[in-house]
């Protein structure tokens, strides 16, 4: 099935489906992970994004000097964060996977808060129709195929 060609409503139904299928069933590994996702963070700076050399090249190698959202400078809208694109609240498996993060900045983080991909999609699709085509990219389309297959 191509994710790419359903509508958001279908998106929504099969995001809630698929997480809450999954959440029931972590397994001792998920929680594993998670706790290892706590220790990363902890260790590489939640608030700060970039708190350790280690976090400060990983931030530097995933961004830009433009929020990929609102094309603003991060130094603009009060800095840069470290963002899930499937939250950890829906998806805790998927906390320490890299491919679930990206760099954006703080008031857009604050905005997107805790929706699954596709809400915010939508939202952003409502509210901010001129940042569609930059939020539809970074869709994390490996992410959600792999939901519907686990």
């Amino acid at each position: 099935m191509d994710l790419n060609d359903k509508k958001l409503e279908d998106l929504f139904k099969i995001a809630d489906k698929v997480g809450k299928r999954r959440y029931h069933k972590l397994t001792q590994q998920d929680f594993e992970d998670y706790r290892q996702f706590d220790r990363w963070r902890y260790v590489n700076g939640d608030s700060e994004c970039g708190t350790t050399p280690e976090s400060k090249q990983w931030v530097k190698d995933n961004s830009e000097r433009l929020c990929p959202i609102c094309g603003y400078r991060f130094s603009d809208r009060d800095g840069r964060t470290i963002d899930h694109k499937l939250p950890r609240a829906q998806y805790p498996w998927l906390s320490l996977e890299f491919k679930n993060f990206w760099v954006i900045c703080r008031i857009c983080n604050q905005e997107k808060g805790e929706m699954h991909w596709y809400e915010y999609e939508h939202y952003i699709f409502v509210h901010h129709r001129d940042r569609y085509d930059e939020v539809r990219f970074a869709r994390p389309t490996q992410l959600l195929r792999s939901l519907k297959q686990g």
